[in-house]
């Protein structure tokens, strides 16, 4: 006869084990993720994304609505679009946190807009701004991002706003 006591002592341990809090190394181990994902980003290097996005990867943005991204192909395609319009941009991540299966991101890109953007014709003049960024992670691997930034003020530095380039003074 099995002591029921040890039965349910040893199932609520494995529990607590399988979905317990996360350790440091885990916290650590996800924020290196955003780091060689950052660094795959500014390298250009979108082979990376297969080792380091989920095949179902998705992207959501506020800033961009009619840009859909829910696979990891789709995002190499965006990425790709993103380098034809500033071919030197840069992150440069000024801080993460990490909790449970979420990494927080406070970045800076920077680029010179030399390329078309859409319906945007390119100005030549560069931006720097700040954006956040929150990913989850899945099995080592993100899984999904959520991005945004002052469109504003990215407008505004590429010389597209006001519209027509008319300053006020």
């Amino acid at each position: 006869m099995y002591n029921s006591g040890l039965i349910l002592t040893f199932i609520f341990t494995t529990f607590l084990v399988a979905c317990g809090p996360t350790t440091s190394k885990q916290l650590e181990d996800n924020k290196n993720l955003i780091h060689r994902f950052t660094a795959s980003t500014n390298a250009a290097d979108w082979d990376a994304f297969d080792e380091l996005l989920t095949e179902d990867f998705s992207r959501h943005c506020q800033a961009t609505p009619d840009v859909q991204v829910t696979s990891r192909e789709e995002f190499k395609k965006l990425q790709e679009s993103f380098l034809v319009s500033m071919p030197d941009q840069h992150i440069t991540i000024e801080m993460l946190i990490a909790e449970d299966d979420m990494v927080a991101g406070y970045a800076t890109y920077s680029g010179t807009f030399t390329g078309p953007m859409g319906e945007f014709q390119p100005t030549g003049k560069s931006v720097e701004s700040k954006f956040i960024s929150f990913f989850r992670i899945e099995e080592g691997r993100i899984a999904e991002l959520w991005v945004e930034w002052d469109n504003l003020a990215m407008l505004t530095q590429m010389g597209l706003f006001p519209p027509g380039g008319q300053e006020k003074n």
